[in-house]
């Protein structure tokens, strides 16, 4: 699994991972910038700090497992999609079912602990399904149980 951990660490067993003393990592999305705490590149798992600048838009994107978002600072708002309009604020949780599609921002800015059962598949205008990286999402993820369901 990546994510650094700290020396606290037992083999197989819990994993302490800091996120303080964590450097945020920039995204191909102006204005979000990421903590990765958990990454299981077998399955796709993810849970990472999220911290979006005024404004950030994170643009259309389909879950394609359950993802879970918990606001710690400022909002995450539906801009675009079935829901839209429907805001999460600080201390508030939002979960969204496998399938969801929608685009998100955060007007004033956020910080956010978000679960991801499998990366999220994001559409370019120009055709292309690929996940956060930019890589083609069949390529990277097809492998993973969530995209095998998927198909059948």
């Amino acid at each position: 699994m990546d994510a650094p951990t700290g020396p606290q660490t037992a083999d197989r067993h819990s994993h302490l991972v800091q996120p303080e003393i964590m450097d945020w990592q920039k995204t191909r999305f102006p204005g979000c910038e990421a903590k990765t705490l958990l990454f299981d590149r077998s399955t796709g798992l993810m849970t990472a700090l999220m911290r979006f600048a005024p404004g950030a838009v994170l643009p259309d994107h389909e879950h394609v497992g359950i993802e879970q978002s918990y606001v710690i600072e400022g909002a995450l708002v539906d801009k675009e999609g079935p829901a839209k309009g429907i805001a999460c604020g600080a201390g508030e949780f939002i979960w969204r079912e496998a399938g969801s599609r929608h685009a998100a921002w955060c007007p004033e800015g956020a910080l956010i602990l978000a679960i991801f059962q499998v990366p999220n598949r994001f559409f370019e205008a120009d055709g292309r399904v690929v996940d956060a990286s930019g890589q083609d999402w069949d390529e990277a993820w097809g492998h993973t149980a969530a995209q095998r369901a998927r198909r059948s």
